[in-house]
């Protein structure tokens, strides 16, 4: 009877081995598992590599451990674990159950399983659709504990790596396969199986960490210290990076969606443009009937400015978004929100470790977030600046209002409404402003639009983006002038042509829809302030232009 009693004991202690008693100096065994990349795998020459294996030797580093890796099938190393005979596995997912036989250390990944099929396979997006269907998983994993601690009518298949299990399905073998969903994609593109694909995600995250056997606090407790210590000093990050961060799924693609509504906000933009160039011609027909010549004048100016804004608008129309008011309005709401939260997402990040935020790890998050804030909100004011420009530029005002203007600012102020016709004809684009240029006397914004006319110009003569186009603007201390010179590397004109450039209706670019008013117009405005237009051209070689203007410019 007492041989009984004591063989009953031996059977039930034996289960729940003890953990080996370790003396300071001696070596920590620590197991993992031979093939489950990109946390733990042996590389072509043998040895243990992956992010756990580099973590596990950052802590060894500083908490001055000696650490010994021992690698096999996962079912292996868990029992080895369970037995006694190694100290530590380097990435266990938590869950309840294992609990009752291990401890946990603090989470240093998070881990999410996928269901992977065969392409063309019926999508699976829960446990519950694997009800009567053919699903491999690794012996003794996660998704093996929970399903035959939950019943979802699944046949279950086992095998000893993902890699296994990927295979046996890329073959034609069962319906699914229940995998980590980083291993199971870098294991696919490693192992070339391209007929698989993850088709649903049938848990939220999963904390992955170190495991001990279930009494060994000492030994947690190294680990989880030497944890904290390589995530406050951010070594923990940069070896997440390394290894898992290329891997990660690409979030929302925000700037796409923002492209979109921007294309829709400026077809808007158009068809309102539209009728409002509408209703102005309509108004320009009934009124040619009692124009005098200089009313026909300021028609041709007119024509001109509404084909130059039509241009305009439709190369900016990438640019506008959505309401900037509102956006303007919002964003330092947002942005002091943020702040008032930051605090408390701190001190929970200090206390509990790295979590998600929007997909991503928090500690990525919060230097991201104030600088796409910033971002967006100088994009609104930018959106603002460039509506508010084609406002001036379209507003007709009177030909006789004259006052002082900085020649500077209107050639600014062309070239950045004329930034995406330059952005798409050249990648050498320079600007060389005079400092303490003197103010001009006259039309600024009939000025501006000869810059524009010419800038245009020079963007349509480049057959290539590797041409230059550059812009200089200077002082002529002799005859008191002031001059704006734009030069092109483009296609050029021809000597006989050069006399003929500034003639009414003459154009080398009629093929291309030109009508020949632009220089034609350009020339009778500058003629009015007093200045001249100036053509310097070589064939193939490319043309600059020279507008020059008087400082005390009088109206003829």
């Amino acid at each position: 009877m007492l041989l009984l009693l004591l063989l009953l004991l031996v059977a039930f202690i034996s289960p729940f081995a003890s953990a080996r008693n370790l003396s300071p100096d001696q070596t920590v065994l620590i197991g993992g598992d031979y093939n489950y990349p990109p946390y733990e795998f042996l590389d072509d020459g043998g040895q243990p590599s992956g992010y756990n294996v580099e973590l596990t030797l950052a802590i060894a580093e500083v908490m001055g451990m000696k650490v010994e890796f021992i690698f096999s099938d996962w079912a292996q190393v868990r029992k080895s674990l369970k037995e006694g005979n190694i100290d530590a596995l380097q990435g266990m997912v938590n869950s309840p159950e294992r609990r009752e036989t291990f401890d946990f250390s603090p989470p240093h990944a998070i881990i999410h399983q996928s269901i992977f099929a065969r392409q063309g396979t019926p999508r699976a997006t829960s446990l519950q659709q694997l009800k009567d269907k053919e699903v491999v998983v690794q012996k003794n994993g996660i998704m093996h504990d929970y399903l035959l601690q939950n019943d979802v009518g699944a046949k279950l298949f086992t095998v000893e790596t993902h890699a296994d299990a990927l295979r046996q399905l890329a073959a034609g073998k069962h319906d699914y396969a229940l995998v980590a969903n980083l291993p199971g994609l870098y294991l696919g593109k490693e192992l070339g199986l391209s007929n698989i694909i993850p088709v649903g995600k049938p848990f939220q995250a999963q904390h992955y960490g170190y495991a001990v056997l279930k009494g060994n606090e000492d030994l947690l407790a190294q680990f989880s210290e030497g944890l904290a210590i390589l995530k406050n000093t951010g070594r923990q990050q940069l070896i997440y990076n390394k290894w898992l961060g290329p891997l990660q799924e690409k979030s929302l693609p925000w700037k796409q969606l923002g492209k979109l509504a921007a294309f829709f906000s400026a077809l808007l933009l158009l068809i309102l443009g539209g009728s409002i160039t509408w209703n102005r011609m309509l108004k320009r027909q009934v009124d040619k009937r009692t124009a005098e010549l200089d009313m026909q004048q300021q028609q041709l100016i007119q024509a001109d400015k509404m084909t130059s804004l039509g241009i305009l608008v439709s190369g900016v129309a990438h640019e506008i978004n959505n309401p900037t008011g509102l956006l303007l309005l919002n964003m330092p709401v947002i942005q002091e929100a943020w702040q008032d939260c930051e605090e408390i997402l701190e001190q929970h990040y200090e206390q509990h470790g790295d979590f998600l935020l929007g997909g991503l790890a928090y500690s990525q998050m919060r230097n991201e977030i104030p600088v796409l804030m910033s971002d967006m909100h100088d994009g609104a004011r930018r959106i603002k600046r460039i509506v508010n420009d084609l406002k001036d530029f379209s507003r007709q005002e009177s030909e006789d209002i004259y006052e002082a203007f900085d020649l500077n600012k209107v050639v600014t102020t062309a070239v950045r409404l004329a930034e995406n016709s330059i952005h798409n004809s050249t990648d050498n684009f320079s600007c060389d402003y005079s400092a303490k240029l003197p103010t001009i006397y006259g039309n600024a914004q009939r000025i501006e639009q000869v810059v524009i006319n010419l800038l245009l110009n020079a963007c349509q003569a480049l057959h290539d983006r590797s041409k230059a186009i550059a812009v200089s603007t200077y002082l002529i201390s002799e005859t008191q002038q002031i001059c704006l010179q734009i030069s092109d590397e483009g296609y050029g004109i021809e000597a006989r042509n050069l006399s003929r450039l500034l003639d009414p209706f003459f154009t080398t670019r009629r093929e291309h829809g030109g009508t020949g008013l632009g220089l034609s117009v350009s020339s009778g405005i500058v003629q009015t302030h007093g200045g001249t237009l100036h053509f310097d051209s070589i064939p193939s070689q490319g043309t600059t232009v020279t507008m020059t203007l008087p400082i005390n410019g009088k109206k003829t």
